[in-house]
């Protein structure tokens, strides 16, 4: 198989990856990227970032072709704001679908193609979901399908978001939730092209949450999820300490995780389907193979 050009759309703002770098994370695309190059040496990557409003011209369909697949990075953004940094996103999702290309969306990755292919996200009202999504539960079709191969019936993952798809757009397939998020993956087909996407982070470790987590330390704790700062950097510590070794029997036994969660391969393992599943397979049936 020859090289796999893979496009990483980053979310974020500047501004938001500068603040996430100052806390010890590291920037929404250069994450990503690593994870892809982790899960198949072939892949070779670009990154482009329409949150930056000063960064000129977005990519048109045309160009978007040439690429073997597209991956969409989470955002603190909300799709729902009419702003630059969100519509320029929109743009490109109508242009990524056009293209052909396979899509994979993140989070913010599943919002956007939702609202490029006519469905709607909204504020959830159950309130914002973050550190571990519990018991995902495989719906319908995801109990087969290649997205979710690998998974358990009922599985946790990391996570962080506050928006959620309110109205499904036509050509979306529902394949796992949860009781807090109706839609935790799903397919998209609309346009030419098929997205798969979570409303998870199957790309984060431990130590990306928990300064996702320091970064939000002041909402963190006016909407109680913890009762005071001295509680919520314990929290992170241990992260970071899973983060270090994941097989910490007491902090796995404290927080509830299992190896959904705290075995790297099968936190990432969405990912890695879209490659050898979807990414792959149309990559050779383009003769790009």
């Amino acid at each position: 198989m020859a090289q796999l050009r893979i496009l990483v759309v980053d979310g974020n703002t500047p501004q938001l990856n500068d603040a996430h770098a100052s806390l010890g994370g590291t920037r929404t695309a250069d994450h990503y990227i690593s994870v892809l190059k982790s899960l198949n040496p072939d892949v070779e990557c670009d990154s482009v970032h329409p949150a930056d409003t000063s960064g000129g011209s977005l990519p048109l369909s045309g160009e978007l072709a040439a690429y073997d697949g597209i991956a969409w990075t989470g955002s603190a953004l909300n799709v729902y704001n009419d702003e630059p940094e969100v519509t320029r996103q929109v743009d490109l999702a109508h242009a990524a679908f056009a293209s052909g290309t396979p899509i994979f969306g993140s989070c913010w990755g599943l919002q956007v193609a939702t609202v490029a292919a006519g469905g709607e996200v909204r504020a959830n009202p159950l309130g914002r979901e973050i550190g571990f999504a519990r018991r995902i539960r495989l719906l319908g079709e995801g109990g087969s399908h290649p997205l979710l191969a690998g998974k358990d019936p009922v599985f946790d993952a990391i996570c962080v978001h506050l928006d959620e798809v309110s109205v499904e757009p036509p050509g979306m397939t529902v394949l796992a939730g949860n009781d807090v998020s109706r839609i935790q993956a799903a397919e998209i087909r609309h346009d030419n092209s098929v997205c798969w996407a979570v409303q998870y982070h199957p790309e984060y470790d431990f130590n990306e949450i928990a300064t996702v987590i320091l970064r939000y330390r002041d909402r963190m704790l006016s909407d109680g999820f913890f009762p005071d700062m001295p509680t919520l950097e314990r929290f992170t510590k241990d992260l970071k300490a899973l983060q270090a070794d994941p097989d910490r029997k007491d902090l796995g036994w404290l927080y509830g995780l299992n190896g959904m969660v705290l075995n790297a391969a099968a936190r990432n393992r969405e990912l890695g389907n879209w490659l050898d599943q979807l990414v792959i397979p149309t990559a050779r049936a383009r003769g790009r193979g």
